[in-house]
């Protein structure tokens, strides 16, 4: 008996690690998925990094409190699957908000973005945000603005004194 507390307690400490070290931690309710977009989903969160899970509701609510992040806690009931991201804030709310426009089975239920409750609405925004190479992009358009603008009042005037040399001949 005392071995199977031992494994629970465990598990509940992992899913606290979890919660603690995640910047991003989404759950979602996946009832009515089939195999085949369960599949398909974890494929796309593994790819970019984020660990989905299925635990008990009871271990995630113990592991929560311990967490400091008891309001999670009517969060979940009922079939609930946990997508944790240490590396990228954005990557498990833009796949699991995108996956749930396709399915309409999948429901994200409510979240943690660095280490705090996230509605539903700020999970909703956080997935529609640019990815890194979205933002490196649009940093890279703002900087080269400038100096394509100063090239482009040379070249008008380069073009303006070109024209007023010809009509001076």
């Amino acid at each position: 008996m005392s071995n199977v507390i031992e494994k629970k307690k465990q598990v509940v400490e992992e899913i606290t690690e979890k919660f603690k070290a995640s910047q991003t931690t989404v759950l979602v309710n996946y009832r009515g998925l089939d195999v085949a977009a369960v599949t398909d989903l974890r494929k796309q969160l593994r790819d970019a990094g984020v660990d989905f899970k299925v635990y008990k509701n009871t271990m995630s609510r113990r592991a929560a409190d311990k967490a400091e992040l008891s309001e999670l806690n009517e969060t979940l009931v009922g079939p609930t699957a946990i997508a944790f991201s240490e590396d990228d804030v954005i990557a498990p709310a833009k796949i699991l908000n995108n996956f749930a426009k396709e399915h309409d089975a999948l429901e994200i239920k409510g979240g943690i973005i660095e280490g705090e409750i996230a509605t539903l609405d700020q999970i909703k925004e956080l997935a529609e945000l640019p990815g890194y190479e979205g933002m490196v992009s649009m940093l890279l358009s703002v900087l080269q603005a400038p100096i394509r603008n100063l090239a482009y009042a040379t070249k008008a005037i380069a073009d303006e004194k070109e024209e007023q040399g010809e009509d001076a001949e």
